[in-house]
């Protein structure tokens, strides 16, 4: 007997501080807040909740969520969202639902409203299918069964109000005791000279458990001063350099990559498909080496971004050379069901909104995947407090 089709019977969002006195070296995120969603459905006598939030680093989302998107995904016709078996949703199908009437270009915000909102679609999903949702992801693409952990790297050494250079030692140290082997810290805040300083205490601090360095500049150089840290960091065993221009700023990236040899990473904000295939076009940068860091809750959700990671292929990227900025909990089930490189997560950051907080243990820097139905929210209760929030 075929099962009863799944209906949307509401949509809620709120906005939610993850404010904290610290900086990159373009923004404070001292005002900074996030979007959580809650979709509740039905099937038959069964009631399911999916919850999503917006990825750290843009503002909550609630104007285009609540004036267009969440309206023409209620106004949908149930057929229009429902997979092939008629017996659950197609996340992939949300996209072009709720980006009805909307012109192209101009990705900038509505990309992170529609990407939280597909989140909270496939951690729906993957409820009613009863799977966790890196399976659920996996089998709904035609993928191999996925791994059940993957490689994941700690982000963290912002400029705090009083930040020295002993105090990121010992920020990094409480990641790499918990068994990360990469962590990132930022860039570009202070001077060459004084980043030169932090840059070379973080490295000693890692290289006493065999781990390496990330630096992250935020897109705030221009070209001149990315080449005088690039040059400065191929000195250094640093395992990449992050946004050292402005994210849509190719000319200057490939300018940087054909001066450095330190390996390049960007993308997190890159928010389209074309604007991704512009970068592959004309960033200059190392398909061997080079690191693709888009966001699926930044750029309108995983449909946008599986269509990255197959422009990737055509221009000769590999799968490993994706590594999903964000650290939340589509970003990880995408890592594993698409098996790429890794995923970034945040132990301390804009909690409790990740998956992963300050107690959590990685082995030899892979994380394990959550094994319950959804996308795992559920398995850390600080943030279903949060969630829930959204529901009263």
């Amino acid at each position: 007997m075929r099962s009863a089709a799944v209906t949307i019977t509401g949509v809620r969002d709120a906005v939610v501080s993850v404010g904290s006195p610290m900086r990159n070296a373009y923004v404070s995120f001292s005002t900074m807040t996030c979007s959580v969603i809650a979709v509740e459905a039905r099937r038959g006598d069964r009631q399911f909740f999916g919850f999503g939030y917006t990825s750290n680093g843009r503002y909550a989302q609630s104007g285009l969520l609540r004036d267009r998107f969440i309206p023409r995904l209620l106004a949908a016709d149930p057929a229009a969202l429902a997979d092939e078996a008629g017996d659950n949703l197609d996340p992939r199908a949300m996209r072009r639902i709720v980006m009805a009437d909307e012109k192209p270009g101009g990705h900038g915000e509505r990309s992170v409203a529609v990407g939280g909102l597909e989140m909270a679609i496939w951690d729906l999903a993957a409820k009613v299918a009863g799977e966790p949702g890196h399976v659920f992801i996996a089998r709904r693409y035609g993928e191999p069964a996925p791994v059940d952990a993957v490689n994941v790297y700690a982000a963290g050494g912002y400029y705090q109000p009083d930040a020295a250079s002993d105090q990121l030692r010992h920020e990094l140290r409480r990641y790499l005791d918990l068994g990360y082997a990469v962590v990132k810290m930022k860039i570009g805040g202070a001077t060459l000279a004084v980043d030169l300083k932090r840059i070379d205490a973080a490295v000693g601090e890692a290289a006493t458990t065999g781990g390496s360095v990330a630096v992250d500049a935020n897109g705030a150089f221009d070209l001149g001063t990315a080449l005088a840290y690039g040059r400065a960091l191929s000195e250094r065993p640093v395992r990449w350099f992050e946004e050292p221009v402005d994210p849509l700023d190719y000319h200057g990236l490939a300018e940087v990559a054909a001066a450095v040899t330190v390996p390049l990473a960007t993308g997190e904000n890159l928010f389209s498909l074309p604007d991704v295939r512009n970068l592959l076009r004309f960033g200059g940068m190392d398909p061997r080496t080079a690191i693709l860091q888009m966001d699926a809750v930044l750029g309108y959700g995983l449909a946008e971004y599986r269509d990255m990671i197959d422009a990737g292929k055509a221009f000769g990227w590999s799968r490993s050379q994706f590594v999903p900025h964000g650290g939340n909990h589509l970003n990880l089930a995408a890592t594993a069901a698409f098996g790429l490189g890794a995923c970034e997560v945040y132990p301390t950051k804009f909690q409790p909104f990740g998956v992963v907080d300050a107690r959590t243990r990685v082995d030899d820097g892979r994380l394990r995947l959550p094994d319950i139905p959804g996308l795992g929210l559920e398995r850390r209760a600080d943030l279903m407090a949060a969630m829930r929030g959204v529901l009263d």
